[in-house]
């Protein structure tokens, strides 16, 4: 028998994971957030989901045919940019309003600098943020939940204008039972989701909670105690963005001290905006601004490397 020894750069670890099995975990602990959505939202919120994933994969499908690259969309990437977009925009938006964000998100922000693990950026989110600046009345225009759906703000719109109308219950905003985006209104369903991966090891503790964490104290002090502070956590697309696209590998630190670093930076970028700014959401520009900062923020963490030449 012809015996080599094969010398390889370290580190020498070998593991089970793979991309394909760390997408089935994520589309798996996102699936309670679409069942809710079904359920508040009724049959549009499945259809818009359903196009936006189909739109995703037959992006990077047909990119990676016509640059002649190997075919990856057994991975299951591009169905988890697919579902992420789609919970990013309300279930009253038109059929291509799905199609346009997916393509953008995978064929500019995604498959444009190298595909899987070379975006600088959130893909889902660069495609949410494009369709906000694009069609900025359609991506804000909410209905409340049932069959009898009305259009509504949301309990941030409503925080920082309370002529807009009257604020639901705590517990309608935790089970979900309140106006906004597809799959970030029930924050039971989410938690369910992240504490899944969490569990999976998929992702880290340590971002979602300095994430939460951070908005948590500062809307206490700043936005006046108990009850504006549990809105903004119940509210918008805290909890999503905090488990589903601050964790996202390609565009966030890797080190322990960087995923806190940058939990913190988003929470603060996140409070700014929604007390400061003049749209009361800001989950998504702040993970897209501190995705930017990722390379700096690992620089600064890198743990020192022992046996190394200066």
């Amino acid at each position: 028998m012809d015996q080599r020894l094969i010398g390889t750069a370290a580190p020498h670890v070998l593991s089970s994971e793979n991309t394909n099995k760390i997408m089935r975990d994520v589309v798996i602990a996102m699936m309670p957030a679409l069942i809710g959505a079904v359920y508040f939202f009724g049959l549009p919120a499945l259809k818009l989901t359903l196009i936006s994933v189909a739109a995703a994969v037959l992006t990077e499908f047909l990119i990676q045919k016509l640059s002649k690259k190997p075919v990856t969309i057994s991975d299951l990437s591009a169905v988890v940019t697919g579902i992420l977009l789609a919970y990013n925009i309300p279930s009253t938006a038109p059929w291509w309003l799905p199609i346009i964000g997916s393509v953008f998100a995978i064929g500019i922000a995604k498959q444009a600098f190298g595909g899987i693990g070379q975006n600088f950026i959130n893909p889902a989110l660069a495609g949410r943020a494009m369709l906000l600046a694009s069609w900025p009345v359609l991506m804000t225009t909410w209905v409340s939940p049932g069959p009898d759906a009305v259009s509504t703000a949301t309990p941030l719109a409503i925080l920082k204008n309370p002529s807009a109308g009257e604020l639901p219950s705590l517990m309608d905003a935790f089970l979900g039972n309140i106006g906004g985006c597809i799959g970030e209104t029930s924050v039971i369903l989410l938690l369910i989701g992240g504490i899944y991966l969490i569990i999976r090891k998929v992702i880290s503790w340590k971002t979602p909670v300095a994430y939460i964490l951070t908005v948590a104290i500062l809307t206490f002090i700043f936005a006046g105690g108990w009850e504006p502070m549990l809105y903004h956590i119940c509210s918008g697309g805290l909890i999503l963005g905090a488990f589903f696209m601050a964790t996202d590998y390609p565009s966030t630190p890797i080190t322990g001290k960087g995923k806190i670093i940058f939990g913190i930076g988003a929470g603060i970028l996140t409070t700014v905006i929604r007390l400061k700014g003049g749209y009361p959401e800001g989950v998504s520009y702040s993970i897209l601004l501190m995705n930017l900062a990722a390379p700096l923020i690992e620089k600064f963490t890198q743990p020192k490397v022992f046996g190394g030449v200066k």
